[in-house]
């Protein structure tokens, strides 16, 4: 194999990439923040706090999956110079976006009475749902955001949503900093402090993406016409005919790993901390491969609109590679720092939270020694759904994911967590064997569809 034919594209990979994986890894900031200046607060706190963001990250991958329509959509039409095929899409896919996000919010905050019947802590409990009411109405504004992006993105621009997220990290770290503790006048709210601090950032961050994007010279012709009179029929089942299947498929994924807090938390209140820890840790590896499935979507999506198929795979290829050449770095980072990392969530000095957070401590550890050899298998199966979305390839994925977690590695992580003596370790075992199942199968599907499209094109000419 000559891999220099793959390594000449890393350069235009990484260029695309990199705002999105730090737009990403922001993103994945305002969770992670949430979480550390929590963590302080004790076990309880964090739990709560964790269990809470759990019902709110499965209904925010259905919107995530569902904004993911617009891109590859975008992108083809961009690729043939169809303005009215961009614009379209873009506006039928905000007000759409829009809608999910109230939809979402409303499920969650009528919904919430079943966390009573989760088997969890009851002091966790309570303190989760006032937090879950807050942070589940910022699902609009958030939503609504992702519309924004996924047009940016289609189009090329990738650094608007990182310059927006980096504002709304800075503006939630500074909420959180005076609401969580308290300063001046402002009362000390606790965990409460950093639900207002995510949607009030939210909000903003989904301000800024607008104001920007209209006045971008190249993008403001888009944001022209509007009217809830033109949407049109057909452009919602293209973006729906999309856009739903992804949202299984994202829904399928976050919710395995949701359910990890869940099971965690049937195991005790240390075991939920701890996951929450090296859930997050995960999470903010997992944005490179995600930045790289963004990254594939695009290109992908290009070379679609164009029917260069030979070259959208050595592209599609050069970004498998990339892939797995971070995840190996992240891997063995995992391995080396797996002693030290959840030092950063505990406060070990507190005489108080000693004993609980030592235990939590220890359970954190043999987590991340886990995540570590999963982070091939989920980087692999991130950026090759990416390549499958951008050949508008979304219903078969979404049987895979759910095969894949469901079938395989939720039953797995069930008996080893509730029923051997692994507990949380085992738990995440499960995870592992369900990514690497849909590494492999997503893998075979983009390969056969590939030569397909390769097989045609040629017959054609």
């Amino acid at each position: 194999m000559n891999l220099s034919i793959y390594t000449r594209e890393f350069k235009r990979n990484i260029q695309l990439a990199y705002p999105i994986v730090l737009g990403m890894l922001g993103h994945n900031l305002v969770s992670l923040v949430d979480n550390i200046m929590v963590g302080h607060l004790g076990a309880t706190q964090l739990a709560a706090v964790s269990l809470a963001n759990s019902f709110v990250f499965i209904a925010l991958s259905v919107g995530i999956g569902f904004s993911t329509a617009i891109t590859p959509l975008v992108a083809q039409h961009d690729a043939k110079h169809d303005i009215e095929g961009v614009r379209n899409t873009f506006h039928h896919g905000v007000v759409l976006c829009a809608t999910l996000g109230l939809v979402l919010f409303s499920v969650i905050f009528f919904g919430k009475g079943a966390i009573n019947y989760m088997r969890q802590p009851q002091e966790v409990v309570e303190m989760a749902k006032p937090f879950l009411d807050i942070v589940a109405f910022s699902l609009i504004p958030v939503v609504m955001f992702q519309g924004y992006k996924q047009f940016s993105d289609g189009m090329s621009f990738t650094k608007y949503a990182m310059y927006a997220i980096i504002i709304c990290n800075i503006v939630h770290f500074l909420i959180n900093l005076v609401l969580i503790n308290g300063f001046l006048f402002f009362p000390e709210m606790g965990v409460m402090g950093a639900a207002y601090g995510t949607l009030i950032s939210r909000i903003v961050m989904v301000v800024y993406m607008h104001i920007q994007l209209k006045n971008n010279n190249k993008l403001s012709i888009y944001f022209k016409q509007f009217s809830f009179k033109k949407m049109q029929k057909s452009v919602i089942n293209r973006i729906c005919a999309l856009g739903l299947p992804s949202s299984l498929q994202m829904f399928f994924e976050v919710a395995l790993f949701v359910s990890a807090v869940w099971l965690c938390g049937m195991i005790g209140k240390n075991e939920q901390a701890a996951n929450q820890i090296a859930l997050n840790l995960v999470s903010a590896t997992y944005m490179f491969a995600s930045g790289l499935s963004i990254t594939a979507m695009i290109r992908v999506g290009n070379q679609k609109g164009l029917e260069d198929f030979n070259y959208l795979k050595t592209v599609a290829r050069s970004i498998f590679l990339l892939a797995l050449i971070l995840e190996v770095i992240f891997a063995l980072f995992f391995i080396f720092m797996n002693g030290v990392l959840p030092y950063i969530f505990l406060d070990m000095a507190a005489p108080e939270t000693l004993a609980e957070n030592t235990q939590v401590f220890k359970i954190a550890s043999s987590l991340l020694v886990v995540a570590a050899l999963f982070q091939l298998s989920d980087g692999i199966q991130a950026v090759v759904l990416g390549a499958l979305r951008g050949l508008q390839d979304v219903k078969v994925p979404a049987v895979v994911a759910f095969i894949a977690y469901w079938i395989i590695g939720f039953p797995i992580s069930v008996y080893l967590g509730l029923y051997t003596n692994l507990g949380a370790v085992g738990v995440w075992i499960g995870l592992s064997f369900g990514l690497t199942v849909a590494a492999i199968l997503l893998y075979l599907r983009f390969k056969r569809l590939t030569n397909k499209y390769i097989t045609e094109n040629t017959q054609t000419i």
